[in-house]
């Protein structure tokens, strides 16, 4: 893992550095200039409107009693995409711009959901009604409690732990 930072924090500088240079050789440094400071313009731009279109998103299906989870992980990847994109560099900006499209984040959303059940376990705690036991010691068979929101929606506890490797 740290290796893989050390790599992240040090080729991609210097692959974006490379490619600056080649394209202020191509183009001059006049329109490399304006190639970063409009990709930084327009990244700005598209990142508030989606961020904005997000933000909706999650509103409208809280109120709906859905989890927003597919909304949220849009917004993650959204605030991700504006860090890329006010980052000078070719990659970063490809990177960001792709993150921008719908079609890409939901590929990305798909492979993390199977990277977190690959690498994750998950546990669900429920209480049960038992008279005088523990709740280890509570059979199968006893009615477990619910426990209910404001509006009648089941809570449901969820522990979330990373699977030994």
């Amino acid at each position: 893992m740290l290796l893989r930072l050390f790599l992240l924090f040090t080729l991609v500088p210097f692959i974006e550095l490379i490619l600056l240079i080649k394209i202020g050789q191509l183009h001059g440094w006049p329109v490399t200039i304006a190639l970063i400071l409009l990709t930084g313009v327009v990244g700005t731009m598209l990142v508030r409107w989606q961020g904005f279109l997000i933000m909706r998103r999650i509103r409208e299906e809280m109120a709906q009693g859905k989890p927003p989870t597919d909304s949220l992980m849009d917004g993650a990847m959204i605030l991700v995409a504006g860090a890329l994109l006010i980052t000078p560099g070719i990659l970063t900006d490809m990177v960001g711009f792709l993150l921008l499209w719908p079609l890409f984040r939901s590929l990305v959303r798909k492979a993390l959901r199977q990277s977190i059940m690959k690498n994750a376990k998950f546990t669900v705690h429920q209480q049960f009604q038992s008279q005088g036991f523990s709740p280890f010691e509570a059979s199968s068979m006893e009615e477990p409690i619910r426990h209910v929101d404001e509006s009648g929606n089941d809570i449901i506890d969820v522990e979330f732990t990373k699977r030994d490797e």
